[in-house]
């Protein structure tokens, strides 16, 4: 599993020019799933998440997890971060998991957030096209994959 987190000072997901979901403050979160992922990977991710201190105490250190900050989180499916561009200029999507091992994937992963954080955890629609917008905060974007864990 792959995930951009980008710290926001609001996100939304529009799909055919309709907002489909919001967020103020908070994480955008694009995750990626390959077929190799297990819950083991989505549950080592989620900790990932609600741990990582990336907003601001109040000496303006980045020292303070999601949590604790009381922000927002907003999951979108991207298949694309499982990218390879080694051979030539067109990517190739092999790695990434096909929708029926994907999409158990991303709800798990959301609804295991969702036991962590006390708002909605806020989805995009998988497979959808999307257009997602963002005020990245900071800007503040880390990229984290469950199989580098070492």
């Amino acid at each position: 599993m792959r995930i951009v987190v980008q710290r926001v000072k609001k996100a939304a997901v529009h799909i055919d020019g309709t907002t489909h979901a919001q967020i103020g403050q908070g994480l955008l979160i694009l995750a990626g799933f390959e077929e190799a992922d297990s819950k083991e990977d989505l549950e080592w991710m989620v900790r990932k998440v609600i741990n990582l201190r990336v907003f601001d105490d109040q000496q303006g250190v980045m020292n303070l997890s999601i949590l604790q900050a009381e922000g927002e989180l907003l999951v979108v499916s991207q298949f694309t971060l499982h990218a390879s561009t080694r051979k030539g200029n067109r990517p190739s999507y092999v790695k990434a998991a096909g929708p029926q091992t994907a999409v158990p994937l991303y709800e798990t992963f959301c609804s295991l957030l969702q036991e962590h954080i006390r708002t909605p955890v806020r989805t995009g629609v998988f497979g959808a096209e999307m257009d997602v917008e963002l005020i990245n905060d900071g800007p503040v974007t880390i990229i984290i994959d469950s199989k580098l864990r070492e």
